[in-house]
This record gives C-alpha cells, structure tokens and sequence, in this order.
C-alpha cells in the first residue's frame, strides 16, 4: 500500500543494530535490538521529522508561509519544526514553557540559530491555554497577512500518525530482510503520536510483534486514552488506510519510570546512559530515550518481557538535551 506524498528531508531508512557488547556486559538474558531514529539527519535527529515530513507538504501545497507549535525548552519537536521552517523557507512561531533560560543550551541554542521566534508562557499557563495561546497567535499573525499553520505539540494528530505507520511499514521490510522477528518493541512515550503511529503501522503492514511503550510524563492512562483518540481521529479523516480497529484495551503503556517529573533525570538512568555510549557508542538522552531504556531493562527483570526473546528499542533521538542536563553526569577515576 502507498502511503501519501510527503518532503523527504529525513535520512531513511534508518538502521537496526544489535547491541551484543550491551548485553553481554550487562548480563541480560534477552537479545536487544535498536532502531536507529536518532539517525535520521545531523539537525533532523529524532523521531519527529518523521511526522514532520507530512504535514510540511501540506503546508507548502496549502499556502502556508508559518509554521506555529509549542512544548518545553528543550524540545525535540520545537527545534525540528525551526530546522524544516529554515530548510524550507517557512516562518517558525515556537511557544515554549517555562522561564526563558540565561543561557543558550541544547535545543533551545538550535530553535534560535535556525531563527525561530519564541514566545515565552509559564507552565501553568502551557498546562491550562496552550491552545488558547496558539490560536491567539495565529490570529495575530493573520492580521499581519500571515498564514500560519499550527501544529500541535509533538506533531501528535492525525496527519502527523503517517510518519510512525511508515516507520512500521520499514521496520517489517528490515526485518524480512534480516531474517528474524521481534517478540517485542518498545518505545519512548511523550506525547502519544509516534506510538500510536506504530500500532497503526503494524496492523496495517502485519508486523507480528507486542507493542509497548514507556511514558516520560503524565500517567499510563492519560496516555492510553489520548492514544486511542487520535487512532479514532485518524481512522475517521484516512479510513483507507485503517483495516482494522485497535481497541483501548490493547494499548500497552508501562507506568513508573518517570522519576520526579518530566525533564528530570535520575541516577540508574544516567548509569544506563553511560554503559551504553561506552560499550556501543550510543548515545540515549535523558529526558525520552534514557528512561524507557531503563524501563525496558528493568522490566526485563520484572518478567514483562520473556528470557531468550527479541526485543527493539526504537531510539527517537533526543541528543541535544542531553546537554543542559550535563551536571547530572558523575564520572569517577
């Protein structure tokens, strides 16, 4: 089945890798696969882009001169949407919570170089009027003659789910190729749209396999309900590509690997972070892609996931948050 047109910006497809020195060293009796999405371009890096790539061709095929999203300091989504803005010509609106920092770090230095205009809220303001706050915007920018598009954080709504059933749709031809199924895939979960993405993906293009995610914030249920919306929204607006109805129930979501709250890392994540770069080269990022690492590991020990099976971790990049979070690096020796 085709899938629609999109901009092809994203360096696709991106490798499997089997992290054989990782298990071995830490004496884990699973084999653990890695999907590598932080691959997916030098600026681009991450899981968004992905998403991105559709909803930039409908913008550009519809008129839009702006793009409009939010999400935190160091969002991955916000600085891919300036990248594409600066690649593409497009204006880049970001509204960003939390108090503008002091200094340019991570993301946040890349959402200023590629020319984003950034508009500060605080967090309780994101939390109650985010979309009060983008729509006022784009109403302001249209009385500039401006036409902006706004899109939402994490590029988590229908047209952005193509981007993570393409990933599944590559991800079954790798493994065809390979020779070898997965028991398991396993994701980090943060705003809902890649995951759902994959479940779509996977009824679609029959690959046989659990899916399961980690979330970095709010809860499990939140996010199994918000899931299982924007699967039904999506089925609704593109009933040409849904053969089947996922229902909520069947949302795997694994709670208890947030720590304090989202953004902040602790102590095993870190360590985790740490092994992995040094017996793989690499990197995981503290805020995602550390955690549900970590997660996974753990609740390998915990019996969710079988001994001898296979498992795929999809790495949906993240590396330039892992530098405002420097401090909570220890090395000793």
């Amino acid at each position: 089945m085709n899938l629609p047109e999109k901009v092809r910006i994203a360096i696709l497809p991106t490798r499997i890798e089997r992290l054989e020195r990782f298990t071995k060293y830490m004496d884990i009796p699973v084999e653990i696969y890695i999907k590598r999405d932080d691959e997916t371009g030098i600026y681009a890096t991450g899981n968004k882009i992905r998403k991105l790539e559709y909803i930039s061709l409908y913008a550009i095929k519809n008129g839009y001169d702006t793009l409009i999203t939010c999400g935190g300091i160091q969002s991955n989504h916000s600085r891919t949407t300036a990248y594409l803005g600066a690649t593409l010509g497009l204006d880049v609106y970001l509204v960003l919570k939390g108090k503008e920092p002091l200094t340019l770090d991570g993301n946040y230095l890349m959402d200023k170089l590629f020319g984003a205009e950034i508009k500060w809220v605080s967090e309780e303001e994101y939390a109650d009027n985010i979309d009060e706050i983008l729509q006022d915007l784009k109403d302001y920018l249209k009385s500039k003659d401006k036409k902006p598009l706004v899109i939402p954080e994490g590029a988590s709504y229908p047209l952005g789910l193509f981007g993570y059933i393409e990933a599944a749709k590559e991800i079954k031809e790798q493994l065809d190729v390979m020779g070898i199924s997965m028991d398991y895939i396993v994701s980090s979960v943060g705003s809902g749209g890649t995951f759902a993405g994959f479940l779509l993906g996977q009824s679609l293009f029959k690959l046989e396999t659990e899916m399961y995610g980690i979330n970095v914030c709010d809860s499990a249920e939140f996010f199994i309900n918000k899931i299982h919306k924007l699967i039904l929204e999506f089925n609704k607006l593109y009933p040409e590509y849904s053969n089947t109805e996922i229902q909520k129930d069947s949302i795997k979501i694994i709670d208890g690997y947030i720590g304090k709250g989202y953004g902040i890392p602790y102590e095993e994540e870190m360590e985790i972070i740490k092994v992995l770069a040094k017996t793989e080269g690499i990197i995981l990022d503290p805020v995602y892609t550390g955690k549900a690492f970590y997660g996974m590991l753990k609740e390998v020990k915990n019996g969710t996931f079988k001994e001898n099976s296979r498992i795929l971790f999809v790495h949906t990049g993240g590396i330039y948050s892992i530098f405002p979070q420097k401090k909570h690096f220890i090395f000793t020796g």
